[in-house]
């Protein structure tokens, strides 16, 4: 008798059923992002406080930082800063590290994962490269804060890793931990926003 094949799909607490081989935009849904984000810990959990920084408080301030950097910028590319790390609803945020050593098959999975989650929300299956490169310069701006206000790094170590932020972009931002059904509701509020004003 042959062996079935492996499981490849979950359950979201909406009810859909997220095939992770081949994802379809009909089962993606916010409410199912923002929740997963709101409990998927940053540095591996590794950071000070009585909450874990999420992927979701993450992607709130990385979208703020995109907004410091490109003023003017449509509402389109707001939101595809808001949803930039989106598949770790599902896969989890890895670290750079482990990401290197899992291979190729994770940035396929992740590439195919986004690609639904864009067209799902209106947004390019593939993002232009110039949108791409300035969500990355607001990532590692997040990147840079989060390591300097709550994982442990000084200044200088994390300006090797990440390059030094212009002061200007970082000025008032500091990073608060909060319980992840508040950071739920703010990326889902959010996300409807940005939505709304495209």
């Amino acid at each position: 008798m042959p062996k079935s094949q492996p499981r490849a799909w979950q359950r979201m607490l909406s009810g859909r059923r997220l095939d992770l081989l081949d994802p379809t935009p009909m089962d993606i849904e916010i409410e199912d992002i923002a929740h997963g984000l709101a409990f998927v810990a940053r540095w591996n959990g590794q950071t000070r406080g009585d909450f874990a920084y999420s992927v979701a408080e993450h992607s709130i301030l990385v979208t703020d930082i995109h907004a410091r950097l490109a003023p003017k910028g449509p509402a389109k590319w707001q939101l595809a800063a808001l949803l930039h790390d989106a598949p770790e609803y599902v896969i989890g945020d890895m670290i750079s590290p482990v990401k290197a050593a899992v291979g190729p098959g994770y940035g396929a999975l992740d590439d195919r994962l986004t690609a639904a989650i864009h067209l799902r929300f209106g947004l390019p299956a593939v993002l232009p490269k110039s949108v791409k490169a300035l969500i990355k310069r607001a990532d590692k701006i997040s990147a840079w804060l989060e390591a300097t206000q709550l994982a442990g790094f000084d200044p200088a170590e994390a300006d090797k890793f990440f390059g030094h932020p212009d002061p200007t972009i970082i000025d008032g931002l500091h990073l608060h931990l909060r319980p992840p059904s508040d950071v739920r509701q703010d990326f889902t509020a959010r996300h409807k926003a940005l939505l709304e004003s495209l």
